[in-house]
């Protein structure tokens, strides 16, 4: 599947990341399908891509989409509670809960149901793009990378894009292009077998150890090392505090 192909792009698993996901997609122009259990989570997921803090009416009135374009937008997200809703989609990007196994489980129903020459994208925060694809068919595997965005995903600007050895050339190109559309920054990471976590969770897990032996060792406060990160190195959080000492930084 090429770059230009894709059209319409399914989202699996809404709340705050698949709705997020959904959200700038559509923002971007794509089609957008997104599939939860049940009608009440898709309700919820809906909300939040119009009504919350980091929603579509709160972008018309921060002047980040035109009061025009909000219910063309709106309107290019559908929901559905079935996964053959989304049989004929070009793109899916999984974002249900971090767990291997449901992960695996997912992909391999969707193989048996998505269009074969569909791209497959997991938005997982760290586990090898290989280990989720285990059950899919060899040759779906060309078309499998990772996609992780970063955290809110209407705020936020990076987005990894991972790749296993199987995923061609003209895949990963489709799934960086993707991003870019919904306004992101790229960076490319090899997948990692044996290990958790891309570039952003990794380098924050090797800091937050060096952070604990710090405060262990009673060299600096928790409040005293988020501080320094905040206001030396310009971070908008620290490690220990879910805003360190500011705040509106998102807005």
């Amino acid at each position: 599947m090429r770059f230009e192909d894709v059209q319409t792009i399914g989202v699996l698993g809404g709340g705050v990341m698949g709705g997020g996901i959904g959200q700038v997609l559509a923002v971007a122009g794509y089609e957008v399908i997104i599939r939860d259990l049940t009608d009440e989570l898709n309700e919820k997921t809906r909300h939040t891509i119009i009504e919350t803090r980091f929603g579509l009416k709160r972008a018309v009135e921060r002047n980040k989409l035109s009061a025009d374009d909000l219910e063309p937008t709106i309107d290019r997200i559908r929901f559905v509670t079935e996964v053959g809703g989304m049989a004929d989609v070009d793109m899916v990007i999984e974002a249900i809960p971090e767990k291997l196994d449901l992960k695996q489980a997912a992909f391999a129903e969707l193989d048996s149901i998505v269009k074969p020459e569909a791209i497959f994208a997991s938005n997982t925060s760290g586990f090898a793009i290989v280990d989720l694809a285990q059950d899919v068919s060899e040759a779906r595997k060309p078309s499998m990378a990772g996609m992780h965005f970063a955290s809110p995903v209407p705020a936020m600007k990076m987005c990894e894009v991972i790749t296993l050895p199987e995923t061609s050339e003209e895949t990963a190109q489709a799934v960086k292009g993707v991003a870019e559309r919904a306004g992101k920054i790229v960076s490319m990471v090899k997948d990692a077998p044996g290990t958790y976590g891309f570039i952003l969770n990794r380098v924050f897990a090797a800091a937050r150890r060096e952070a604990d032996q710090i405060v262990e060792a009673g060299i600096a406060t928790r409040e005293d090392v988020d501080k320094a990160m905040i206001h030396g190195r310009n971070w908008p959080v620290g490690f220990y505090a879910s805003r360190g000492t500011r705040t509106g930084w998102l807005d």
